[in-house]
């Protein structure tokens, strides 16, 4: 039990006690006046109740006051889940935006990777032909040499 609460049923159970030790003084009948009327009645009864319909009105100002607050908490609540819905689906969208692009940079990296393979193979062919051909020029040249010392 909150401390407020304890001390509003202590407030209570003390106005409650007053008025029970001294209840024949609250239903004394006295001359009492509203202005331009005056009548006979209990002051203390009087008093009495209107500190009860006071109490009454605060009690439901207070229970209206609580329900607006609630019923904003569950407005700030929806409005709250459907902004993490949206941003949820915004990451989304950027991993699959993210997820295309680094699909779309590896498949060009491999065209590249592949066009530069198929390039290197083609130069060392032609150095091996080119090789190959300087070689037997070489071997030729050997022969002939050999054959005219002969």
């Amino acid at each position: 039990m909150r401390l407020r609460t304890f001390i509003l049923i202590l407030l209570v159970a003390l106005l409650a006690a007053f008025t029970s030790l001294n209840w024949p003084a609250f239903v004394a009948p006295t001359s009492l006046s509203i202005g331009m009327a005056t009548f006979e009645a209990p002051l203390g009864v009087v008093m009495l109740a209107i500190v009860v319909g006071m109490a009454l009105l605060f009690a439901g100002y207070m229970a209206f006051w609580q329900g607006r607050v609630l019923v904003e908490e569950r407005r700030h609540t929806r409005e709250l889940q459907a902004q993490r819905a949206l941003a949820e689906q915004a990451e989304v969208s950027r991993f699959t935006e993210l997820r295309a692009a680094l699909t779309a940079t590896t498949e060009q990296l491999g065209s590249r990777f592949d066009a530069t393979r198929d390039a290197l193979r083609t130069e060392m062919k032609e150095a091996t032909n080119s090789l190959a051909a300087m070689i037997g020029e070489i071997d030729d040249r050997a022969k002939r040499g050999v054959d005219r010392q002969t």
